[in-house]
């Protein structure tokens, strides 16, 4: 599945808590609605991120991972 992404953080080579927290601040720039595509090296953030959308009732379109990278799709509450 392709999504399309209005925007992206990359969070690689950070660890607990700076992704959380940087995606925090980064959805605060989007409008609802918007997609925003992370990448990440942390493992953490397999738990976190997912927990960051429910908290926040934000949509995890699609997470995955490649080879030590973790990507997350999440879309803006409406």
């Amino acid at each position: 599945m392709l999504i399309q992404a209005d925007a992206e953080l990359d969070a690689s080579g950070l660890f607990c808590p700076e992704p959380v927290m940087m995606l925090h601040s980064k959805v605060r720039e989007l409008a609802a609605g918007d997609v925003l595509k992370v990448i990440a090296t942390d493992p953490s953030t397999q738990r976190d991120i997912p927990k960051f959308c429910l908290f926040l009732e934000h949509q995890l379109l699609e997470s995955n991972e490649q080879d030590g990278t973790y990507m997350y799709w999440i879309r803006k509450k409406q």
